[in-house]
Formats: C-alpha cells, structure tokens, sequence
C-alpha cells in the first residue's frame, strides 16, 4: 500500500455524441470507458482515492474535462484514448503524450508506457502536445494515454484479448510513479517570474530554453511560477541562479518536494 493516499482523476476519452475514432463499427469513447473503470479499480484496491470525468456515455468538451479534472483537487491527470490514422492499419502501438516532457508527467508517461510494452505492444514513445486542452489546462501532472490503434485489427485484438494485463500495466505505471514521489527528497528550484495567466508564463519558459536553461512552470496559489533546475546540492543552484541574474533576469530560490 501507499505511504499516503494520492487522489488519480481518469478521463475517458471522447463520449456522447463524440464517439473518437471509429472502425468497422467499434467506436474510441467506449474503449476508453471501459479501460477508465478498469484501471480505476485496481488503482482503488492499491489504495488511491479514484475519480472520474465520466462513467458514463455523455459529451464533455476537453475544456470542461479539465475544469472537472482542476475541481476534484486530484494529483494526477490521466485521460485514456484510442489512436488513429487517416489511412487506417499504417500504424500500431502505444504511446503517451504530454504538455512537456519533464518533471513528474514525464516520469509517469515513461512508466506507463514501459508497463504496457509489457503487454505486447510496441512503445511509439511520449511526445510533446502543448496544444491539447486536457494536457495545457489541467493544473496537475498530466498524461494522455493512447493504447494502440482502433484502427489497426492487431492493436484491437491485442486490446480485447489483453484487456485485464493493459489496465493492470496502465495502473501500475501509475503506482509506481506515486512511490517513486515518495522517495524523492527536496529540490532547490530557482523561480524567474509569477504572473496571473498561462500564456506569459509560457513565453518565458520558451525564451528560457532558448537561452539554454530548460525551465517548467508551476501552478501555485493561482499564480503561474517560471522555475529553471532542479538541484540537490544548494553551491550548484546558487551558480545556477547567478548565471540567471547575469543574464539581467530577477530571481530567488524556493525549495519545493520534486512532485512540485
């Protein structure tokens, strides 16, 4: 069991009169259900406190997902989806993407998809999609999970007939994710900027990188926070935050737990 009990929103993809991609009569929205309640109730049985966008067949919209997923006060997102291609069977696969690979949604992504090449599936990797709502407007760490294509017949005979071993790896990537951040010890962060809206904290982290200081923004109190590193030893965030200040930018050092 867990140290402490960690709150898990799952999203079923799609829904209602959205039904996702669709092949030869088999529809995404009810594969991503199903495989929701499924890795739902194993992650229940391990101790993690479930919840929902939907456990039923209704239409959200992605930015009502995400108010849902903001509301709950969960620690993670994990939206489950179905691939496709617009020429159906060119692909097959499982792949995880992210707003950006790093940090905490990173480390689950990696898990995930580690766990479910378990179950047969070739690993199409995480990639980076900063433009999908689910991923860019939840305030937690987020993963959209897309378990093999709906249009490919092997991927959909591998998902029927290893049902149970793909919810138990998509569970486990989770788990193991959650135990991983027990184990972690604090990080000296140095923060950038703060400001009230998304966007601007964005452009920042873009500039930063540009700069060559990878940076990620953290959402707290209502304020979105530009942070650069991530050090254990305080002389090295010390060297880090002087070279930022050379580059004319404002900053100071917080220490937050790497799940932050």
């Amino acid at each position: 069991m867990l140290a402490e009990t960690r709150k898990v929103i799952i999203d079923s993809g799609h829904g209602g009169q959205e039904p996702g991609a669709v092949f030869q009569g088999r529809k995404e929205k009810d594969d991503n259900l199903r495989l929701a309640l499924a890795v739902g109730e194993i992650l229940s049985k391990n101790g993690v406190d479930v919840m929902y966008t939907r456990v039923t067949d209704i239409y959200q919209s992605p930015l009502e997902k995400a108010q849902i997923a903001n509301r709950s006060g969960a620690d993670y997102f994990i939206s489950l989806h179905r691939n496709a291609m617009p020429v159906p069977g060119t692909a097959s696969g499982i792949q995880s993407l992210v707003y950006e690979n790093g940090g905490v949604a990173g480390v689950m992504a990696e898990n995930i998809n580690r766990a479910l090449v378990g179950t047969g599936f070739a690993d199409l990797g995480i990639i980076e999609r900063p433009g999908i709502i689910v991923l860019r407007k939840t305030e937690m760490p987020a993963v959209l999970v897309e378990a093999g294509f709906l249009d490919n017949p092997k991927d959909n005979q591998q998902f029927d007939k290893n049902f149970d071993a793909i919810a138990q790896a998509v569970a486990d990537g989770i788990l193991e994710t959650i135990r991983q951040e027990e184990q972690e010890p604090e990080y000296y962060q140095i923060q950038v900027g703060a400001y009230p809206d998304r966007e601007t904290a964005d452009r920042l982290v873009a500039q930063l990188g540009e700069q060559g200081f990878p940076s990620f923004v953290v959402l707290d109190d209502g304020i979105y926070k530009v942070r650069s590193g991530a050090f254990l030893n305080l002389d090295n965030a010390a060297r880090q935050e002087q070279i930022l200040r050379n580059y004319g930018y404002n900053t100071y050092m917080v220490k937050e737990a790497a799940r932050q």
